[in-house]
């Protein structure tokens, strides 16, 4: 029987805070395999992301607000062994797509622990933490689902889609660690944000955001896909407007820099991202 700690700790709904990058390389394929789509979205936001969100808990044990968690339980032994086991399961079912599918996945769930172990302690490293972030949750995942999705498992990925994964992940994480500076200092973490500061993590975000849909507007306007370009614009354009909202009110006064905004910019963006990326995908049954 599952602790309720477990349960919670393991935020199986953070994971849709990662399904853009999932929808953005299944957009890209022309004719994706479907069953394969079905068990790599299983594998990833039911076994991966999960058992990385527990196992990071379990080595944190944070007592204060956590990615998703207003008011997290402390975890026990359960939680680490359900991770595990939710690796090994994910690696299996990963052999079930391909042996390079297989491979990326165990990658990640090394990145993953290397991050949050800690023996090694990726995440107390600002520009090393924050790398690992976007180039695994982005780069390595878009490849992955791109690989996995692809009729003939090519290996062949668009770099600039997988480097547009990574920007658009890189202009979003600094965001969710804005309101955990004290938390991280007290576990002697430094994120990026906390070098950057409240204004200009604000500064850095939208940099980052700029040249993540300048790459996007390369990698459309190469294929000759202006329409579905502006399509993403559009439905991202609520995403822009509260970004500066929220920003207006950080300048105004840190203390906006809270849990509530950081969670309501978490679920717009994800909203509208999916959102963007899944009619893109629909929209290729009507080509």
């Amino acid at each position: 029987m599952l602790q309720r700690s477990t349960i919670q700790l393991l935020r199986f709904p953070f994971s849709f805070f990662l399904l853009p990058v999932y929808l953005f390389a299944l957009s890209r394929l022309l004719n994706p395999d479907w069953s394969r789509a079905l068990l790599i979205f299983f594998i990833l936001h039911l076994l991966v992301y999960p058992a990385s969100n527990g196992y990071n808990s379990y080595m944190d044990r944070d007592e204060e607000s956590v990615g998703g968690i207003e008011k997290p339980l402390q975890p026990t032994r359960q939680l680490f062994i359900a991770t595990v086991i939710m690796d090994c399961m994910a690696i299996a079912g990963g052999f079930l797509i391909s042996f390079p599918f297989a491979l990326g996945i165990g990658l990640y769930i090394l990145a993953s622990r290397a991050y949050s172990f800690r023996g090694i302690r990726l995440k107390r490293y600002p520009l090393i933490g924050y790398l690992t972030v976007i180039v695994f949750q982005g780069a390595v995942t878009f490849w992955l689902v791109y690989h996995g999705c692809h009729p003939a498992l090519t290996t062949k990925v668009p770099a600039s889609g997988m480097l547009a994964s990574s920007l658009l992940i890189g202009g979003f994480y600094p965001l969710t660690q804005i309101y955990q500076f004290e938390a991280d200092k007290k576990d002697g973490v430094k994120t990026i944000s906390m070098v950057l500061g409240y204004r200009n993590t604000f500064l850095f975000t939208g940099t980052v955001y700029f040249f993540a849909f300048a790459v996007l507007a390369y990698y459309f306007m190469r294929d000759l896909e202006v329409k579905q370009f502006l399509i993403l614009q559009i439905i991202m354009l609520p995403v822009l407007v509260y970004f500066f909202l929220w920003a207006r009110k950080v300048w105004r006064n840190t203390a906006a820099a809270d849990f509530a905004h950081t969670m309501k910019m978490n679920i717009l963006a994800s909203c509208c991202s999916s959102a963007a990326f899944l009619t893109l995908t629909i929209a290729r049954f009507f080509e």
